[in-house]
């Protein structure tokens, strides 16, 4: 088996030939023990505890490059983690755990919502946010499109919160817009699926597969929501040659130090920073202020500017978390005083009056 078919750069091959040790890829996590492909083909891995678990090398996740000391009788083992070229990832579900790599070594996310009750703009700015701080091209994808009529409404809202992001509606039971995806899906060339429960992942890989890979759930009429038929992250190569790095749906999607992804995904916000009158504003009662101006005006929605607002202040709850609480206690300090001037000054007011 040829590695370089599944997108690894042999360039950097002569600085470890000569250690015995092999690169593959890893198609799947499943709690310590990883699947791997190498050039004998489909194995099993676990990571080397002295490098790992000292700190000294990142864990690997799905689509990562690794080099391994082959064991043909049984798990091969793991003993580093190759640099990776764009990488996805999310706060940790479970507490005091910090970053949990998602993905890496992809070269678009297709971000899905389903044109049916799952559809959430702000889902999207979440996803787009995550994408383009990964370092790689986002696309967004609206998916069922047979069940709808007239998408107009949907593809506009999704234009506004995606401004110069490339749209496409697409149907995998019908095949309608499939054929928009081809420049996409090129030999060697990775992409990751990011999407909730329900929005048809795997009927889109087995559509683009021509085969059925994976295993689709049927969903809720009332609700629009479905089981996650994806258990476990994986890569799936299909037989064009492209890989697909399927995750499962996540219900919360914690953001995790996406401070340079936000400024793309909200160039439309931050185009007035440098506006303003004075440069340390913080774009609330500022005399001058280029975004308090853009808001009155119009020519920035409210609704963009507290998504972004929302979407900052959770970034700097993940970035510090004692940081952010202590300065929320000072907010609400600052809001408790300004509330006991007011009720004071109202009642000198009203005994004035009487």
């Amino acid at each position: 088996m040829n590695l370089e078919d599944y997108g690894f750069n042999p360039t950097s091959m002569e600085a470890f030939e000569t250690t015995g040790r092999l690169p593959a890829r890893v198609t799947s996590v499943h709690r310590e023990r990883f699947g791997l492909l190498c050039e004998h083909g489909e194995t099993y891995g676990r990571l080397k505890p002295g490098a790992y678990y000292a700190g000294t090398e990142a864990f690997p996740t799905v689509g990562d490059f690794v080099l391994i000391a082959y064991n043909p009788m049984g798990d091969s083992q793991i003993t580093e983690t190759l640099p990776r070229k764009t990488a996805f990832s999310r706060r940790d579900p479970t507490p005091g755990r910090g970053e949990q790599m998602v993905a890496a070594n992809f070269d678009y996310v297709f971000i899905m919502q389903s044109l049916n009750h799952n559809f959430n703009p702000k889902r999207i700015e979440r996803y787009l946010t995550l994408a383009w701080h990964s370092g790689a091209s986002p696309v967004i994808l609206l998916t069922k499109a047979d069940l709808m009529e007239d998408f107009t409404q949907q593809v506009r809202q999704a234009e506004a919160v995606a401004p110069g992001i490339e749209i496409h509606v697409i149907s995998a039971k019908t095949g309608y817009g499939l054929s928009r995806l081809e420049k996409y899906l090129q030999p060697g060339k990775t992409i990751v699926f990011l999407g909730s429960s329900g929005i048809g992942k795997s009927s889109l890989v087995n559509a683009l597969a021509g085969e059925e890979l994976m295993a689709v759930s049927r969903i809720r009429e009332e609700d629009s929501r479905g089981r996650h038929t994806t258990t476990h992250r994986q890569l799936l190569r299909l037989k064009s040659g492209v890989m697909i790095i399927d995750t499962p749906g996540m219900r919360e999607l914690g953001m995790w130090d996406i401070s340079e992804g936000l400024s793309e995904a909200f160039t439309d916000v931050e185009q007035y920073f440098g506006k303003c009158k004075f440069s340390d504003c913080k774009h609330n009662s500022e005399p001058g202020c280029a975004v308090k101006a853009a808001l009155e005006s119009g020519e920035l929605s409210r609704e963009r500017w507290e998504s972004y607002c929302s979407l900052k202040g959770e970034a700097k709850y993940s970035d510090d978390k004692n940081a952010f609480l202590r300065q929320r206690q000072q907010q609400g300090k600052s809001i408790a005083k300004w509330n006991r001037q007011r009720k004071a000054a109202n009642k000198k007011y009203h005994g004035e009056m009487f």
